[in-house]
């Protein structure tokens, strides 16, 4: 027998794994990594990735031209009387800095970029669904994984951590790049917690509670987007129908309660039916805003849209453990 045909018929017998042994928990990474293998291949997520960083870019350079701006006026002194105060170009800076609560780097400025990503973060999570989960059911391709030696509690993190990785890349992490922005400028923002009170730009932290708050922020978005996107892609599959679920959640409901606490002065707890609502509620706790600044006023309580929230996600992972006990699995 030749080396080449002994060779070959050693191939048949069994050879032992020679890499390292990990522990159950390990599963779930291979299962986010090939969920966002598929999503990142697609040209139209990079597209719709894209258009969902022009928010984030708005405020990036509008930071970088007010910090412009407020070179050019230090740099020219002057004064300016207005009755009886007269204003010079630090305090003009100062109180441009202060009615820009945008762009002032304070947890009104994330407060506002949360909001308004938000809405582009909805469009790409319903186009994104069916890819990262809703065509495992469609296809079948659901009895493979359960098929191999992995709970289906491993398949549900997996898939919820490959959201979680979409929704951090379009909040959490252009969040964290305007707050190093803000930072750059001046090196007491990363430092002093009571930055913006010292220097009258501002309200709120600054430094670590602030850091502390975006990243919180991020976690509460993480955490339930990617248990409500997976189950809803589970129960619909289509891309299609999956956009008008994610309508009816996030905008029909939200003008539902507008209309009955706003407009039939109905009681305040009626918001809660406002999923998105009740998620910018707790994110601005996680940022230090006091409940009485939020708008539209009155809202429900801290504890009662926490409590809506870790219902509504209970009934959802719920709903997946019967979702996925009901596929037929062949060892």
């Amino acid at each position: 027998m030749s080396s080449g045909a002994r060779q070959d018929v050693s191939l048949l017998h069994y050879r032992p794994w020679r890499g390292d042994f990990r522990g159950p928990v390990w599963g779930v990474w291979p299962i986010a990594r090939t969920a966002l293998g598929m999503l990142l291949r697609r040209r139209l997520f990079w597209f719709l990735y894209a258009s969902g960083l022009l928010i984030f870019l708005m405020f990036f350079f509008g930071t970088l031209l007010l910090d412009w701006a407020q070179t050019q006026l230090t740099n020219m002194p002057f004064k300016i009387a207005s009755g009886e105060k007269t204003f010079d170009s630090e305090a003009m800076v100062r109180m441009i800095r202060r009615n820009l609560r945008a762009l002032n780097g304070s947890q009104e400025t994330f407060a506002y970029f949360f909001m308004y990503q938000g809405a582009m973060l909805m469009v790409v999570l319903a186009l994104a669904g069916s890819v990262l989960v809703g065509n495992d059911f469609a296809f079948g391709s659901l009895p493979f994984y359960l098929g191999k030696p992995i709970s289906r509690w491993h398949y549900v993190l997996g898939k919820c951590l490959a959201v979680g990785v979409v929704v951090n890349l379009l909040t959490t992490l252009p969040a964290l790049i305007l707050y190093a922005q803000h930072g750059l400028d001046e090196w007491d923002y990363f430092v002093d917690p009571d930055f913006f009170w010292r220097t009258n730009t501002g309200v709120g932290p600054a430094g670590l509670p602030l850091l502390l708050g975006i990243l919180g922020y991020g976690l509460l978005l993480t955490v339930c987007l990617s248990v409500m996107l997976v189950t809803t892609a589970s129960w619909v599959r289509r891309t299609v129908p999956m956009i008008m679920i994610w309508t009816t959640i996030f905008l029909f409901f939200r003008l539902l309660a507008g209309i009955l606490v706003d407009g039939l002065q109905y009681h305040e707890r009626w918001r809660l039916i406002d999923l998105w609502n009740n998620l910018r509620l707790l994110g601005y706790a996680c940022l230090g805003i006091e409940h009485r600044r939020v708008v539209p006023f009155p809202q429900p309580a801290l504890h009662e849209a926490a409590l809506a929230l870790g219902a509504v996600c209970l009934l959802c992972l719920i709903y997946l453990g019967l979702r996925t006990r009901a596929v037929e699995i062949v060892r």
